[in-house]
């Protein structure tokens, strides 16, 4: 490194004789801000709508880099920065309707996580084998953000962005946790080893044996990802049933979409009876059970003759039953309940919606809310109440597992369907009010990732798109556009097996989180040893710090 002539100008302090040599130095300063928030940005575009999965990895590369050998101050502003590059425009959509503040409260909060994961990774990047630890840590942070605040939020887990990835079968060996950890570690591995490779000091056996070392967290979660895939089968073992899928569409894009509940109501009535009149006329096959959306009937059929009616009339029309996404009040409760209306019979089962939405179904902290701003009171007057059963219709012997919209983000509440004796999936959601935004197929790739992770055909019936069928591998047979009224009929595979995401759970999670806590402790540990030595850890002239150093230092 070439350090500029300097002068005395105060005993025992040496001071840069060149200006220019000081502005250097603090662009250089920047580099590793510049970096992380850019690698955070590359991330965001690695999710859907693209297919550019496999740029998730040169953003842990570039995010390794500018975090080894930091201290702890650095690595807590430098995440924040990789978070805030990957949130900001991965969940700009919860502002479409609602202006920028909840957007950029919401990004602030959750980036604050990733900045933790930052330090984590930071204090780990001195370990052997550290790539192994450091995703394991960022999983660790992503166990943490799906559980707190309020209950958890689990958008921009590193699996959600993988459903056109070569890793995507790994879904299959320990859901979203070992997906995850596949990818931060093939890019926390790519990066260490070209640094050793580039590596100067050391033998060139050194450097070629670490360098393995690192190749294998790359080459290690590839052949996984290739020996998981006959975990992924579309073969029926139970069966097949003819599904129909209808999207209505609504008046209105937007926080209004709602303002005609009738007309929501009737768009979806009326598409089934398009679907009845193409069965009468012999150009589609007839279903065994039709799918409608979350929020198809804001009017509660249970107090409304009049909703009951229409809804009747549909499911009679087209002669099997139809499970009905309604907001229901009973015993002074509001529930965001799916209903099986069958033909013949009424309404026979019900499943309310377990994962229900903070701030869109509920209000935390109402009071302070309307303290900054009562129109967002306004906007939620009644909390919905959680229901606590898991969502598994029985209709003429096919298990069909509910999964409301927000429910498909959160491993429990779409695995217990499964484990609750589901041979097929279905996630009814209302995208409605996020217009045309990312959110649509962001939410479709975590359906994607379901129907991998527990092997059973997924159908996503959405009010306004993009309404899909997705086989248990992942692959989308049919979908819809988005804002039109169109139907989907489908002969699916009904499957009973569980794979071992299923059967194991939480448990893959767990061992991660303690991977991750063992390799924190260790990094503590040995700096402690080290500071009661009375040592300095060496300086390592392949780590960012060597960028940053300012003229002045020796």
């Amino acid at each position: 490194m070439t350090v500029t002539a300097t002068s005395v100008d105060q005993p025992g302090r040496l001071q840069p004789h060149s200006a220019s040599g000081v502005r250097g130095g603090r662009l250089l300063r920047l580099v590793p801000a510049v970096v992380s928030a850019l690698c955070g940005v590359l991330l965001y575009v690695s999710f859907p709508p693209r297919t550019l999965w496999w740029l998730a990895l040169p953003a842990f590369a570039g995010f390794g880099w500018v975090l080894r050998g930091r201290d702890w101050k650095a690595a807590l502003g430098l995440g924040y920065l990789f978070g805030l590059g990957f949130l900001l425009p991965l969940l700009v959509w919860t502002g479409v309707e609602v202006g920028p503040g909840p957007w950029l409260a919401l990004v602030a909060i959750e980036a604050v996580f990733i900045a933790l994961v930052g330090v984590g990774v930071a204090a780990v990047s001195r370990l052997p084998a550290w790539p192994l630890w450091a995703a394991a840590v960022w999983i660790a942070g992503e166990a943490v953000r799906a559980r707190v605040p309020f209950r958890g939020f689990p958008w921009g887990k590193i699996a959600f962005g993988q459903a056109d990835g070569v890793f995507l079968p790994l879904a299959a060996v320990g859901g979203t946790p070992v997906l995850g950890f596949a990818v931060v570690l093939c890019g926390f591995g790519l990066y260490e080893a070209g640094r050793l490779l580039a590596e100067k000091r050391r033998s060139r056996a050194v450097r070629r044996g670490a360098a393995a070392a690192a190749l294998l967290s790359v080459a290690v979660p590839v052949a996984g990802a290739v020996a998981a895939r006959p975990l992924v089968s579309d073969k029926a073992e139970d069966g097949t049933r003819t599904v129909a899928v209808i999207q209505g569409n609504v008046p209105r894009s937007g926080l209004e979409f709602s303002a005609q509940r009738r007309a929501v109501l009737d768009y979806h009535a009326r598409e089934t009876l398009k679907l009845a009149a193409d069965i009468k006329a012999g150009k589609t096959p007839k279903p065994d059970y039709v799918l409608w959306p979350e929020n198809s009937s804001d009017i509660d059929p249970f107090a409304n003759p009049d909703a009951a009616t229409v809804i009747d009339g549909a499911a009679k029309a087209v002669g099997v039953p139809i499970s009905v996404g309604a907001v229901v009040e009973r015993d002074g409760r509001l529930l965001n309940e799916q209903v099986l209306w069958d033909p013949v019979k009424g309404p026979t089962q019900t499943y309310d919606k377990r994962q229900i939405q903070p701030f869109g179904e509920y209000l935390p902290l109402r009071g302070l809310v309307g303290a900054v701003n009562k129109n967002w009171t306004g906007m939620v007057r009644q909390d919905f109440s959680r229901g606590s059963a898991p969502g598994v219709f029985d209709i003429d012997g096919a298990k069909v597992g509910l999964a409301t919209c927000y429910e498909a983000a959160f491993d429990w509440a779409v695995r217990d369907t499964v484990t609750h004796g589901a041979e097929m999936i279905s996630v009814p959601s209302n995208n409605a009010t996020f217009d045309r935004s990312e959110m649509t197929y962001q939410q479709l790739a975590m359906s994607r990732i379901r129907a991998v992770e527990h092997s059973r055909t997924v159908t996503v019936p959405v009010t306004s798109g993009v309404s899909a069928v997705i086989m248990p591998d992942g692959k989308i047979t049919q979908h819809t556009g988005m804002f039109v009224p169109a139907y989907l009929v489908q002969k699916v595979p009904l499957r009973t097996s569980k794979t071992p995401a299923t059967e194991l759970g939480i448990l893959p999670e767990i061992a991660l989180v303690l991977v991750a806590a063992g390799g924190v402790g260790w990094a503590i540990g040995s700096g402690l040893r080290a500071r009661r030595a009375g040592g300095a850890e060496p300086y390592d002239l392949h780590t960012p710090s060597e960028l940053v150093r300012t003229p002045s230092e020796p």
